[in-house]
């Protein structure tokens, strides 16, 4: 007789409960309250290995020992059950009292909305076609496509599973190796962990107490590093082995011109802007409508009508100085100068937002006070400069504090000059080239990767210059999902419902993780087990160096069996409080562990990503060459690592230059 799935892990929690007991009852002379917190550690780890819900089984480790350590510090077992509840009642409560958490619905919405708007077809083919020159064009297309729709979606399944049923069947049919497929296929879907918006990253920031807005600003640069490497991965790949990435034929490469443009006789490799031109004014447009040429060649002069705006955008805003109303007010902006100002100007989240654990306390820690409003990066030198450039006025008139701001103008830098035409060579280059063939495929993108680049762009935009808050601009978000599967008329109810229900489910796993990991993290320091942790490392006598390194290690490790959300909410609170010890900034340790959770996905024997891909994989695609084409990218992921390590500034310079 068979034993039901349920039955048999009811009878396992059951055993590990008895084990604890037994442990409890019979070493309580030979173990401290600190082992035992070591020892729920432990049975945590292993409940999860063995398939337990990860939130229920750390809401109820958290409880059962949080009893055991009220009753074993002389309470009655009446008073340490009614301490027990108390302390989960008042943790969920704080967790649920986090504002940064309302943006993970949002962008979780936004995700699977845009996911449903069936844009990864359009971007996919449009992608392969504007990189069929380049060596190993499919998979350097795989890579781009996944990185633009996983920064849109940020669901890794998702662009694991479209992307296993659209690019992997062309590429096996165009000859490609199926290692290097489905390695590039997986490791490019797991770049939405990273890039923001990330998941990933608000639960980081919401556990470890550190801005959310930091954290996508640092974690910006390093996501295109590593998508950067990839690529120059399957490049080198495709020039060192051509029979693992053939390049494209003629045929793959052909793309199909409309019946209106083939009507003035255009070819594939012809001119386009100069041909449109003539076709306006002479009789090869006999048949076709001036209005049709007209809108294609408005298409073509895109480009330059965009690149016109910018530059006459930049020029006015290098050129231009406002003189402040009165001198003595820049006299004491330039005497208040000196004072402390918060990051970000006041509108980057205050660190210490969010929910930092493990917990030292029951309250939820306050933001610090700012007092005054905060001025914005930079206004100390712009302040200087303009009591600098501005002319002295006479006492009475400056005293009076009365006259309207004025605006003078000085010449432009040469960095703008520089900008400007490197901007103008570029779009030179561009119209040089542009074929009828091109003219298709840059309307392909336009329909394609534009849209989503204008709403990537859009979110991380607000939120990186301060012009809103992560809920705000995840708000935003999803508003322009609605739009985007409105505008290619996929916004039905069944998508809305699909959707809704979707991220209701990834909401709620998401909080009740954060609930289990703030009633079990209480319960571990209520044992001292964090103190016994940091009592250990630190006697050890690590540099920073050694810490860190251990601590990825450790991280890296912990990748195969777990997943980054258990990674984060079991495992972060133990190695937050010892970054103080070492000097390590939490925003600099986050972004490396961004880095190396990407393992959770792509290391045996969990390795999520490739069951996803095996999942929609042809037969005779096998799990090991899946797993034996995911460890080169695994490698280029430690690459990575040391690389963010040698050079912090590949994540930290643009938070310093935001918010500092």
């Amino acid at each position: 007789m068979k034993i039901r799935k349920e039955l048999y892990f009811g009878f396992t929690l059951m055993a590990l409960i008895i084990v604890a007991a037994l442990a409890m009852v019979f070493s309580v002379d030979k173990m401290t309250n600190g082992h035992y917190g070591l020892l729920m550690l432990s049975l945590v780890v292993v409940a999860i290995m063995l398939g337990f819900p990860t939130a229920f089984t750390l809401m109820g480790m958290g409880m059962l020992f949080a009893f055991f350590a009220y009753h074993s510090g002389g309470q009655t077992a009446a008073g340490a059950l009614k301490q027990t509840l108390d302390l989960m009642v008042q943790r969920a409560f704080s967790v649920m009292g986090n504002d940064v958490l309302i943006s993970i619905p949002l962008f979780v919405f936004m995700g699977y909305l845009v996911e449903r708007a069936n844009l990864i077809d359009k971007l996919f083919r449009s992608l392969h076609l504007a990189l069929a020159r380049v060596p190993g064009s499919l998979g350097v297309a795989t890579l781009v496509t996944c990185a633009v729709f996983a920064t849109a979606t940020g669901i890794v399944g998702a662009v694991v599973t479209l992307m296993g049923l659209l690019a992997l069947p062309q590429m096996l049919r165009a000859g490609y190796d199926v290692r290097l497929s489905a390695g590039v296929i997986t490791a490019g879907g797991c770049l939405g962990i990273l890039i923001p918006p990330s998941v990933l990253l608000i639960v980081y920031g919401a556990t470890a107490g550190v801005s959310v807005v930091q954290l996508y600003a640092g974690a910006f640069f390093p996501g295109i590093m590593l998508a950067g490497l990839y690529i120059v991965y399957v490049i080198a790949m495709a020039k060192l082995k051509p029979d693992w990435a053939p390049p494209l034929t003629a045929a793959q490469r052909a793309v199909p011109l409309p019946a209106g443009l083939m009507a003035i006789g255009a070819t594939s490799d012809g001119w386009a802007p100069g041909s449109l031109i003539t076709a306006l004014k002479g009789r090869r447009n006999q048949g076709v409508s001036s209005r049709y040429l007209l809108g294609q060649l408005g298409i073509a002069l895109l480009p330059a009508i965009l690149f016109a705006v910018v530059a006459v955008a930049s020029y006015q805003s290098a050129t231009r100085v406002v003189v402040e109303e009165s001198y003595t007010e820049l006299q004491a902006m330039g005497a208040g100068s000196n004072q402390d100002t918060s990051p970000g100007g006041g509108l980057a989240e205050p660190e210490g937002s969010g929910l930092a654990e493990p917990p030292s306390g029951d309250a939820v820690a306050e933001p610090p006070d700012s007092g005054a409003v905060a001025e914005p990066p930079g206004a100390e030198s712009a302040a200087q400069e303009r009591v600098e450039g501005a002319v002295a006025e006479p006492p009475a008139t400056a005293g009076a504090g009365t006259d309207a701001p004025a605006a003078t103008t000085k010449p432009p830098s040469t960095g703008f000059w520089i900008g400007l035409g490197v901007g103008a060579l570029a779009l030179a280059a561009f119209y040089a080239i542009l074929s009828y063939a091109r003219l298709e495929v840059f309307k392909m993108l336009l329909s394609s990767f534009f849209p989503l680049l204008v709403l990537i762009l859009a979110v991380l935009g607000s939120i990186v210059f301060g012009l809103a808050t992560p809920t705000e601009a995840a708000a935003v978000g999803a508003f322009g999902g609605f739009v985007l599967a409105a505008a290619y008329r996929q916004l039905t109810f069944g998508v809305v419902k699909e959707s809704v229900f979707l991220t209701a489910k990834t909401s709620a796993m998401v909080c009740w993780l954060f609930v289990g990991s703030a009633i079990f993290s209480a319960a571990f320091a209520l044992l001292g087990g964090q103190e016994l942790v940091e009592q250990w490392v630190l006697g050890m006598n690590l540099t920073k160096t050694q810490f860190l390194v251990l601590s990825q290690v450790i991280i890296f490790i912990l990748g195969w069996p777990l997943e980054w959300t258990e990674i984060i909410v079991i495992f972060m609170p133990i190695f937050i409080p010892l970054l103080d010890n070492f000097g390590v900034d939490p925003l600099f340790f986050g972004l490396l562990v961004a880095l190396n959770l990407q393992t959770a996905f792509l290391s045996p024997p969990v390795a999520m990503s490739a069951f996803y891909l095996k999942g929609v994989a042809p037969k005779h695609v096998t799990l090991n060459q899946i797993f034996a084409g995911m460890l080169p990218f695994m490698g280029i992921q430690v690459l990575a690592i040391v690389l963010l390590y040698m050079f912090p500034g590949i994540g930290l310079w643009l938070p310093q230059v935001l918010y500092k």
